[in-house]
């Protein structure tokens, strides 16, 4: 896919603060540091529209990104930061909830995994959440920069058997390698 203009829209607490309109919605699930901004900028081939930090837990809101007036990218907050206070994770909490059950324009939910890690007691939630949802949904597997790349398939593959995946897709994925993006283009794609 070819992005020509992609912007930050706008943060959203609440269903009211959603955008109007039609437009479909690639959402953005995942723990707090699986880095799903630097997915977002490495997708849309940019620097920095999706502030990335080093410190996990930076994104509190959903914030919506405008991609060529034809889709949303949406990042949920990260779930499963531990310096949150437990006030702030219910709020977190109650932010991706109200959302997944309210919007009305989710074109498909991208759950976004360590591919280097067993998913956490947390990512096991979500992804129950998302099977209850009857949503459709991809995994993505970030991060396979950390590990050789000769053992990209078959740590996919341990993922793919630990969720109990058969019929969904499931993709690796790296923002310094690059090289899966197409690939995870394509299958979003799919559903826009």
């Amino acid at each position: 896919m070819r992005v020509k203009n992609a912007k930050f829209e706008i943060s959203a607490v609440n269903k009211k603060q959603y955008p109007k309109g039609v437009l479909p919605e690639i959402v953005l699930v995942g723990k707090s540091n699986v880095g799903k901004s630097s997915f977002i900028n490495t997708m849309l081939n940019r620097k920095s529209l999706a502030r990335t930090s080093n410190t996990p837990g930076k994104t509190r809101q959903i914030n919506f990104y405008n991609i060529d007036e034809i889709f949303y990218f949406v990042d949920l907050p990260g779930y499963g930061f531990s310096k949150m206070s437990k006030k702030e994770k219910i709020i977190s909490g109650r932010y991706i909830e109200e959302y997944l059950e309210e919007g009305k324009n989710i074109a498909v939910i991208v759950l976004l995994l360590d591919i280097r890690h067993d998913p956490t007691e947390d990512d096991m939630l979500m992804y129950d959440y998302i099977l209850r949802s009857n949503l459709p949904f991809i995994v993505v597997t970030n991060k396979a920069d950390k590990i050789a790349i000769t053992k990209v398939d078959g740590e996919v593959e341990r993922i793919k058997n630990q969720l109990g995946i058969s019929y969904s897709t499931i993709l690796p994925f790296s923002s310094e390698r690059k090289i899966y993006t197409e690939k995870v283009w394509e299958e979003i794609e799919k559903y826009l």
